[in-house]
């Protein structure tokens, strides 16, 4: 009986030590002093205590939606990562720029020495660059994957490449040659000049791909800041069942490239070449991007997909009892 009771005293000690540990956050020399204990006492409880199962630790997630949509993402999807980041209702542009720190921070964080980073143009891609903050610099190389258009702030991936690799501390490789040749013979030549191949032979062994998905089903797409285009034919590429834009190309339903002239005028690297990088991410932010998104991934092009919560849900809702991008 004697046993018994110095086992519940124990027992009340134990939660006593724990109660003022845990919950009243007293460091174990305070402990010890209040009741009388030696402080290696009062470590022996807690660890006692840990072992028997009375301490419980809680943590509640204030991103439990976006961490549920990331989850839901990874298993529905060929992705191996994808990361969301919150929607701001009515304000697309903030949205963006969420989406574009999100990625920045990941691609920072994730960044090595020697990395060579590899990128296509456009808003959101802009948004990354922008949003980039680094306490030390890097040696790495950044190279576009496409040619250039010129006077065009978000579209002209040169002058993102420097912008990026300015801040990163690092070198960019310019790629001088136009996004689209006259000809596809002229672009077979371009593809051949020195400067331009071994910016390409670099680009297609990047370590870190980080691209944007275009739409083109809106007018104001960036796609038409590189090719402006009639509404007619617009709608002609939409009927056929083009609904993408990715590296320039004019991506299908199925997430092939479409058999299209422009496609075969482009100076750019094909998307199918995106597999011999080590990494590709995808950055993504609107409403409008929803069925590019589910086209890239049926073409399995990306490892990793920053986007935010909106766009995921709705990506997510398309996907429901639909097999083609598992």
């Amino acid at each position: 009986m004697a046993d018994k009771k110095t086992d519940i005293e124990l027992m009340r000690q134990m939660h006593t030590v724990l109660v003022l540990h845990f919950l009243e956050g007293r460091k174990q020399a305070d402990i010890a002093e209040v009741l009388n204990l030696s402080t290696s006492k009062v470590n022996r409880l807690i660890t006692q205590g840990r072992k028997l199962g009375m301490v419980k630790i809680d943590i509640e997630n204030p991103f439990q939606r976006l961490t549920d949509l990331e989850h839901l993402l990874e298993e529905k999807t060929p992705l191996s990562r994808a990361l969301v980041t919150s929607s701001v209702e009515g304000s697309p542009a903030t949205t963006l720029r969420q989406v574009g720190l999100a990625a920045a921070n990941h691609l920072v964080e994730t960044l090595r020495d020697g990395d060579v980073i590899a990128i296509t143009g456009g808003k959101a891609i802009g948004a990354v660059v922008q949003n980039i903050e680094t306490d030390r610099t890097f040696d790495v190389t950044v190279v576009p994957f496409t040619g250039g258009v010129q006077g065009k702030y978000h579209t002209d991936v040169n002058h993102q490449a420097m912008l990026l690799a300015d801040k990163l501390g690092g070198r960019a490789m310019q790629l001088h040659a136009p996004l689209f040749a006259e000809s596809r013979e002229q672009r077979d030549m371009l593809m051949e000049v020195a400067s331009i191949r071994e910016a390409f032979d670099l680009a297609r062994r990047a370590t870190v791909a980080l691209v944007g998905v275009g739409s083109i089903a809106t007018p104001g797409a960036s796609y038409y800041d590189l090719h402006p285009m009639p509404e007619a034919d617009r709608k002609m590429l939409i009927g056929s069942g083009v609904s993408a834009e990715f590296l320039a190309y004019l991506i299908k339903n199925d997430g092939s490239a479409a058999d299209y002239a422009l496609n075969s005028r482009l100076v750019a690297l094909h998307p199918s070449e995106l597999r011999q990088c080590s990494r590709v991410i995808g950055v993504v932010s609107g409403e409008e991007k929803v069925w590019p998104i589910r086209s890239i991934l049926n073409g399995k092009y990306l490892d990793s997909l920053i986007l935010d919560e909106d766009t995921a849900s709705e990506v997510l809702a398309t996907i429901e009892g639909k097999q083609d991008v598992a």
